[in-house]
């Protein structure tokens, strides 16, 4: 009892504690209310002016937007794309919504991919206004106005070809100007002549052994020897430090002090060289018949092709599928890769002997030359011929510009036609008459220039409109440095192109082979013939042996035992069929004997 009443005593006084907690608690909760109103009501002041300044900044701010509202851009966006521009850098029809593909992701993957492609066009087509120079503007004269890589035109009553070169030379700058020069080198012509790829050095072959490279444009020379033997062609080869001189026996190769590299014995009497830069392959064209591929990066011989069209002098490549080109006198033309030892394409072209082929950088026109006085334009695409020209003399040599004109070289007149291909040219762009008979002719890369040797030495011309005047420093450079040349070479090896994927039609090798089952099914059968159908159902048997790898293993062998009874049955009719041939032959022979009344006294030789 007391004991409870101890318990209850103790409740009672945690009650009372609690109340006074409680109202204590109260009684802070209100001072600070009323300590907080103290402070509000002081800072009163403040808090307005801060709300004043508050709305001034949304009325302000309103305002903004209103004006920008009010000042909207007329050309929101990007800036758009002409589509003649877009069809310029496109590269191919769009696939559309029927993106086939075996799984979704295959699908999305093909659809990013298109997405790409259409954005590299857009920042191809917006990037050519930042094209250094304006390819194809037109000037008329007076010819002062002239400026490099454009077209001339004159007034009526005056012909382009009238303009001369001295009058070109006069009225543009000086560095062009310089441009324009003449090497008098009358002791071992006629000469051979190449540039390389990026237009920079030259390299002079004679045929009686001189041999030159220099900077033509800072006639900065490289080296100056005389083999002392007959050179038939000279090749510049990937980089500037490396040619290849066809001489009278054997291929030799050079660098640019003229230090002898290689002697190349399998490639002998060699007489038309073209490089294939990005195979790395030499072609080279033999006096007995015969074209051979050499792989310059490894030094091996890829192919040795025996055309059997008797001596090749007549030789160009293709830039676009590397397929080279030769003429032979019968006025064919053959196009041969080297994958195959048979021509994948023959044209007839002319009536007589082929004298000259040239084919334009796009890969879409072939002019031909011959000795019936006629310069002829084919049509790659379409292996049919556009225009036919007719000479005074028959064109020795042709070569096409990187903008399309076409020069052609009869004896020691030099004719440039412009746009050749496309319109049928009454009369020529330009005429420059030299004093000796050409042997040779180029269009330097990059440069207004066209390049004539020979057999007084080397003549430089200049051909307004011939050059692109736009370079990707990516590709080809100019103005490379040593490192930049050494990077770019490597880098070249590591895009090499096999040889095997030369072909005459290049986007194949990129094309899908959509093949149908049906396709796939009737070339096995032309090839294996009609396999027996796989009929056999293997029975079950106990302790592990109808598993699934077990049952396939005896379906293979009843099929193949199928299949070596068919193939018995087929030899044995084969056989059958082959006999009563040989029957029906004895007997039909036995027939046609003459048979004569004193035969039945013959004596029977057994």
């Amino acid at each position: 009892m007391a004991a409870s009443i101890t318990m209850h005593d103790q409740k009672q006084s945690q009650r009372k504690v609690l109340k006074k907690k409680s109202v204590r608690y109260f009684q802070e909760s209100s001072e600070k209310e009323e300590s907080t109103s103290i402070q509000k009501s002081e800072e009163h002041g403040e808090i307005k002016k801060l709300n004043q300044v508050a709305e001034k900044n949304a009325e302000r701010d309103d305002s903004t937007d209103d004006r920008r509202k009010r000042s909207k851009d007329p050309f929101e966006g990007p800036a758009k794309v002409s589509p003649q521009k877009m069809k310029k850098y496109s590269r191919g029809e769009r696939m559309g919504r029927n993106l086939e593909g075996r799984t979704a992701q295959h699908r999305f993957n093909l659809k990013r991919s298109e997405q790409r492609y259409e954005l590299a066009a857009k920042q191809a087509a917006r990037a050519e206004l930042l094209l250094p120079e304006d390819a194809g503007q037109v000037l008329r004269i007076p010819i002062s106005n002239l400026k490099q890589h454009s077209f001339l035109e004159v007034g009526e009553g005056s012909d382009t070809y009238d303009v001369r070169q001295s009058e070109i030379t006069e009225s543009v700058d000086i560095g062009s100007a310089a441009k324009r020069f003449e090497l008098t080198l009358n002791q071992f012509g006629p000469y051979r002549m190449d540039y390389t790829r990026n237009g920079r050095f030259l390299a002079l072959a004679g045929k009686m052994g001189h041999l030159t490279a220099f900077d033509w444009v800072s006639k900065q020379l490289l080296f100056e020897i005389n083999v002392m033997e007959t050179i038939t062609d000279v090749q510049w080869l990937h980089v500037e430090t490396m040619m290849a001189v066809a001489q009278k026996k054997w291929l030799y190769m050079y660098d640019n002090t003229g230090t002898e590299l290689h002697c190349i014995k399998s490639m002998s009497s060699v007489l038309r060289m073209s490089f294939l830069p990005y195979h790395f392959l030499l072609a080279a064209a033999t006096n007995y018949g015969a074209l051979q591929y050499l792989d310059v990066s490894m030094g091996k011989m890829v192919s040795e092709i025996k055309t059997k069209q008797g001596r090749l002098d007549v030789m160009a490549q293709n830039p676009q599928n590397a397929v080279i080109h030769l003429g032979h006198t019968d006025g064919r033309v053959t196009m041969w890769t080297p994958n195959q030892h048979e021509p994948v394409v023959k044209m007839m072209c002319h009536k007589s002997a082929v004298r000259s082929v040239a084919v334009d950088p796009k890969g879409r026109y072939m002019a031909t030359s011959g000795i019936d006085r006629t310069i002829k334009i084919y049509d790659l695409r379409t292996y049919k011929p556009l225009q036919s020209y007719r000479v005074a003399h028959g064109a020795n040599e042709l070569r096409f510009s990187q903008r399309g004109l076409l020069a052609g070289a009869s004896n020691n007149i030099v004719e440039i036609f412009k746009d050749s291909c496309t319109i049928a040219q009454d009369k020529p762009y330009m005429v420059h008459r030299l004093k000796n008979p050409i042997s040779d002719l180029d269009f330097c890369p990059y440069e207004d220039v066209l390049g004539i040797g020979h057999s007084n030495g080397y003549s430089s011309l200049l051909v307004p409109g011939s050059g692109e005047p736009n370079f990707d420093a990516l590709e080809v450079n100019p103005f490379m440095t040593k490192k930049q040349r050494k990077e770019a070479e490597v880098k070249s090896l590591l895009e090499k192109i096999q040889p095997e994927l030369i072909t005459l039609d290049p986007n194949k090798i990129g094309e899908v082979d959509r093949v149908t089952f049906q396709q796939r099914e009737e070339d096995r059968r032309v090839l294996f013939g009609d396999l027996p159908k796989q009929t056999f159902k293997p029975r079950f048997r106990m302790k592990g042996k109808s598993k699934s790898g077990r049952k396939e293993n005896r379906k293979q062998i009843m099929f193949e035992a199928d299949k070596r009874e068919e193939a018995k049955k087929s030899v044995e009719v084969k056989e059958d069929e082959k006999r009563r041939t040989v029957e029906k032959e004895e007997k039909d022979n036995q027939e046609t004997e003459f048979v004569s009344a004193l035969d039945r006294f013959k004596k029977d030789k057994s």
